[in-house]
């Protein structure tokens, strides 16, 4: 691939990653984002042989930025710098990872979507599935370190805690949470799945 090609399969994706964040996945067409893009309508088949796979290019830039912002939960709640006393707790930790996850599906709400759209997912176009597995990794780890004894149960409890949140993220961003709780933010039904699933929070 030339310096050129690279350029411009890069343009794509970055205009699809503008676009969805402003105007959600309806709008991710080919012939809007090559309009946007300033090519032909055509060109974005030489770079991505179908729709599927440019979506797929663009929901990777998902992942890494979600992958980022946990990444900087984590390290905030780790007080880097500030010595190994500051190391908070597993539960804490889950909390900062669970928190950096709602907040992100609530201000990129096109993209979170486009991310865990079933057709991309089931396609593996490139390697779709497996960019979220390493969070998915953290999250078991933190989970085994809140249950001791959890063992192999940990990767059940996790996905059963990623599956709660993945609902929250879903119905608040529809508003059906706030009208049935009355609730103002996600804090408090966050506490609720961690309670759930970790059991309740013990002084």
């Amino acid at each position: 691939m030339t310096e050129q090609d690279a350029g411009l399969r890069a343009r794509l994706v970055d205009v699809g990653v503008e676009l969805v964040g402003t105007q959600g996945v309806q709008a991710l067409t080919l012939r809007e984002i090559a309009r946007r893009a300033g090519v032909s309508h055509g060109a974005p088949r030489r770079h991505f042989p179908t729709h599927v796979s440019l979506l797929s290019a663009i929901a990777r830039r998902g992942f890494a930025e979600l992958a980022a912002e946990v990444a900087k939960a984590l390290g905030e709640g780790r007080g880097e710098g500030a010595g190994a006393d500051a190391v908070p707790d597993a539960r804490t930790q889950l909390r900062a990872l669970s928190r950096a996850y709602l907040d992100f599906a609530v201000a990129h709400r096109g993209m979170f979507e486009l991310m865990f759209r079933h057709d991309l997912l089931e396609s593996n176009q490139l390697g779709l599935r497996e960019t979220s597995l390493p969070l998915f990794d953290v999250l078991v780890g933190l989970v085994a370190e809140a249950r001791p004894g959890s063992g192999a149960g940990a990767r059940v409890v996790a996905g059963a805690l990623w599956a709660n949140l993945h609902g929250i993220a879903q119905l608040w961003g529809w508003g059906s949470l706030r009208l049935a709780t009355g609730a103002d933010d996600v804090g408090a039904l966050l506490d609720a799945a961690l309670a759930a699933h970790l059991g309740p929070e013990t002084s």
